[in-house]
């Protein structure tokens, strides 16, 4: 599956628990971009109000049709996001959404807080 096909999405309302000003995840949506553009990938990234997981910002969801969808948490702006961007990658090789334990970078290993399966195509 090509990386176009896989979105990014990115809580961009969670707050930090030390600074209510701060969010997290919006610092991530743009770190995020810039990396992207700099290593010449073409993920979609997608803002969202709410991922409902407030206390692990910054949060993503990798998601893709047809494959299972993972909810990651605890990622940093400043040390994440090309790992993120390798777990995406690795999220887009695989066949459907399923990536190996080995494959995974750590902040995937680490910071797993949902797997969830895709629709069913049948009616």
């Amino acid at each position: 599956m090509p990386i176009n096909d896989v979105t990014i999405f990115v809580c961009a309302s969670c707050r930090d628990s030390n600074d209510p000003e701060r969010r997290p995840g919006a610092a991530f949506i743009d770190a995020l971009r810039s990396r992207l553009a700099e290593r010449a990938l073409h993920f979609r990234v997608e803002p969202v109000e709410c991922l409902a997981v407030c206390k692990r910002p910054a949060t993503i969801a990798l998601a893709s049709a047809n494959k299972w969808t993972y909810v990651i948490g605890d990622l940093d702006a400043a040390s994440s996001i090309d790992e993120a961007i390798d777990s995406a990658a690795r999220f887009a090789e695989s066949e459907n959404g399923i990536v190996a334990w080995k494959d995974r970078p750590a902040c995937f290993k680490k910071g797993v807080i949902s797997r969830t399966p895709p629709l069913s195509n049948a009616e």
